[in-house]
């Protein structure tokens, strides 16, 4: 019997987290999560930061969200790679392996002026990297950690 493997891949915006997932995806034959385009089906924010130019997402609609697409895929037996800056929010007993994907101060700097996003994101999104708040966090929530530098 074919065993499922939930990924889930978490780190600060613009550090690789698409291409990485992707690629992990492609190479053992799992199925891809974008939870950007389910945030987006599915109307998940609950408000609009006007400062930060974001919207505030409902993590714990997604969360339930999410738990109902990898209950399936397990039933199925069906890998999934889910890709998100909030996928480690999810309970440690529904992931099998959690990527946090990290690089440079002044790689993720130019790639989130490419994104034309204002001084005030791109140095919220550098301190994130800088104190690792999404690898605190996953780690915090018990998740089995590999961290990737992209």
């Amino acid at each position: 019997m074919k065993k499922s493997k939930i990924t889930i891949v978490t780190g600060t915006p613009a550090t690789g987290k698409t291409t990485v997932a992707s690629a992990i995806a492609m190479r053992t034959h799992a199925l891809y999560i974008d939870v950007n385009a389910i945030i987006k089906k599915e109307k998940l924010w609950v408000n609009y930061d006007k400062k930060r130019k974001a919207k505030i997402i409902d993590t714990k609609k997604l969360n339930n969200i999410l738990i109902r697409i990898i209950k399936e895929a397990r039933k199925k037996e069906i890998s999934l790679v889910i890709d998100s800056h909030l996928s480690h929010y999810l309970p440690k007993k529904c992931v099998d392996c959690c990527i946090v994907t990290k690089t440079s101060l002044k790689k993720l700097k130019n790639r989130l002026k490419k994104r034309v996003y204002e001084e005030a994101k791109i140095r919220e999104n550098m301190d994130c990297e800088i104190f690792d708040v999404c690898l605190t966090e996953a780690e915090e929530a018990g998740h089995k950690v590999i961290v990737i530098e992209t």
